[in-house]
This record gives structure tokens, C-alpha cells and sequence, in this order.
């Protein structure tokens, strides 16, 4: 073997030595960005589940032991939810909310999905125009349109009042800017071609939105109507505005009552917040996929 050869072999050997140590290293580097990743998972997620559980533990305490400042109660008891079942309109407020919820849902999921189908598959005069109106309402906010809402609601155009009523509670959203924003854009997406099918074999217009378009964006319906369930579920302001009858308020405004200028009866709050998220829990766990794959359609659609 010539001195030559021996200098290749050598810095061949070399090279093949840097390389794998740079690889291993490589390797350590993603290994410690991994556990820093588990690491901020899990205390981010410890940050949102504690509180959750600081919540059913207060709802276990008798009212003697708020303040003591223990995590979990020393003597737990169930005094609490039956004080809130039985000795308060909660089952009533529960109903309304959900009835509230269910209106809203089912009205923003079917208009906001036909707006959406019309502003994606028509060609008609001003029609962009049209669409960037709706979509300058979201610049509006809610508090501006609070005393409007009202107003109409005392003296409607047609009928009597809607105060205390689920259509007074219901209607600002029954049509959403946002939701008609989400479905045109999943509405493009559906084949011009399937609609001219569909023509040809004689099916209506509005049958070519429910019987082709709907199924087609099923994942971004479903994703509108949960966050619109939710957000109705929890909705505060207007509920408590439009409402003065206890019997039609829902749960966000009835639980309020458990505080007042005398002070707060946190153990009767933290049972009603207990019971109220039970809902809320059930849809998530039923529709986990479609929660998690609507968040990602929402985030990456055009």
C-alpha cells in the first residue's frame, strides 16, 4: 500500500468518525428538544387541569371549609349538590341553556352553510361587495350591539316582546359572519362538475345544496356547530340583559345568584360550575376527532 492510499484510508476513517459523531449528537440535541417539548406539554396541561380539580374538590366541601385553604375537603359531602338541585331552579336554567344552544346551533349551521354555498357557487351583480359587508361585522363589537339587540327586543317589528323569551335569548345568533366566512370556504371546495351532474339529472338548486354540498363539508358543519354549542353554552352578556325572569334565565346568569353584596357562597358556585361543564364534557368526548380536526380545517383552509 502506497503512503497515498494510506492518506485516503486515513481521512476516510476520519470523515466516517465526524459523521457519525455528528449524528449522534444530532440525535442527543432531538432527544433533549423532545423531553422539553413533554415537559412544557405536561406543565401546560397541569396549568388547565388543576383548576378543574380545585373545582370538584371545592364542590365536596362543606361551606366551613372554604377558606381554610386545603385542596381537598377533609370531610367531603354531596349537602352541596343536592342544595343546588333541589332547593334552586338549576334543572330549569340548565334546560334553558341548553334549549338556547340547540336553537342557535341548528339555525348557524343551516344559514350560515347556505350563505356559504350561495356566496361559493353563485355569480351574481356586487357580490363581492356583498360578502366583505358580512364580513366587516366582525369588526363590530358585541357591546355596541348590545343596546340595539335590546331595543329590538322591547319593541320587535312584529308580535309581542321577545324579553324572556329563548327567541329574545336566541336571536342575535342565529346568523353568523363568522360561520358564513368558514362555510364558503369549505364551499368552494366541493366539484363544480358533481353540481352540473346534479342539474342534469333534474335536482333542484336547493337540492344541490342538501343533498351534495352539505355532505361534502360534513367535517367543517360539524366543527361550526360545536364551537357555536359551546360558545351559546357559556354565553353571559346578552342572556343576562334580555332576561329578568328567573325561570328563563340559563345557567351562566343563574349562577350568579349564589353571589351577591352579602358575599359569595363559593361551594354552591363551584357545584353549579361542576354540573354545568357535564355537557360540555359529553360533546367533547363524543366528538373529540371532529373537534380536533375541525381546529386544524379551520387553521389551514384558504
Amino acid at each position: 500500500m502506497t503512503v497515498l492510499e494510506q492518506d485516503r484510508e486515513i481521512t476516510e476513517v476520519k470523515a466516517a468518525s465526524s459523521s457519525g459523531g455528528f449524528l449522534e449528537s444530532q440525535k442527543r440535541q432531538d432527544k433533549l428538544l423532545k423531553l422539553l417539548a413533554y415537559f412544557l406539554l405536561i406543565l401546560g396541561g397541569l396549568t388547565m387541569v388543576i383548576p378543574f380539580i380545585w373545582m370538584i374538590s371545592t364542590s365536596l366541601k362543606p361551606a366551613s371549609e372554604i377558606y381554610q385553604g386545603n385542596f381537598f375537603p377533609n370531610a367531603a359531602t354531596l349537602n352541596n349538590y343536592r342544595t343546588v338541585l333541589l332547593e334552586t331552579p338549576f334543572l330549569r336554567w340548565y334546560l334553558n341553556s341548553f334549549i338556547v344552544a340547540t336553537i342557535s346551533t341548528v339555525s348557524v349551521v343551516f344559514f350560515d352553510s347556505l350563505i356559504g354555498f350561495v356566496f361559493a357557487k353563485y355569480h351574481f351583480p356586487l357580490k363581492n361587495v356583498m360578502f366583505l359587508l358580512i364580513l366587516s361585522t366582525l369588526m363590530i363589537p358585541t357591546e355596541m350591539l348590545l343596546i340595539p339587540w335590546f331595543i329590538m327586543s322591547v319593541n320587535p317589528p312584529v308580535g309581542p316582546a321577545w324579553v324572556n323569551s329563548y327567541w329574545g335569548i336566541a336571536f342575535p345568533g342565529i346568523i353568523t359572519a363568522a360561520g358564513a366566512f368558514l362555510m364558503r370556504q369549505f364551499m368552494t371546495g366541493v366539484p363544480d362538475e358533481l353540481l352540473d351532474a346534479g342539474r342534469i339529472d333534474g335536482v333542484s338548486e336547493f337540492g344541490l345544496f342538501w343533498r351534495i354540498a352539505m355532505p361534502l363539508t360534513l367535517p367543517a358543519m360539524s366543527a361550526l356547530a360545536i364551537f357555536n354549542f359551546l360558545g351559546n353554552w357559556n354565553a353571559y352578556i346578552w342572556p343576562l340583559i334580555v332576561t329578568s325572569d328567573k325561570a328563563m334565565m340559563t345557567l351562566p346568569v343563574g349562577l350568579s345568584f349564589f353571589s351577591n353584596e352579602n358575599g359569595a357562597d363559593w361551594h354552591l358556585i363551584m357545584t353549579g360550575a361542576t354540573l354545568s361543564v357535564v355537557p360540555l364534557m359529553i360533546v367533547f368526548i363524543i366528538f373529540q376527532r371532529q373537534i380536533i380536526r375541525g381546529i386544524a380545517l379551520t387553521g389551514v383552509k384558504g
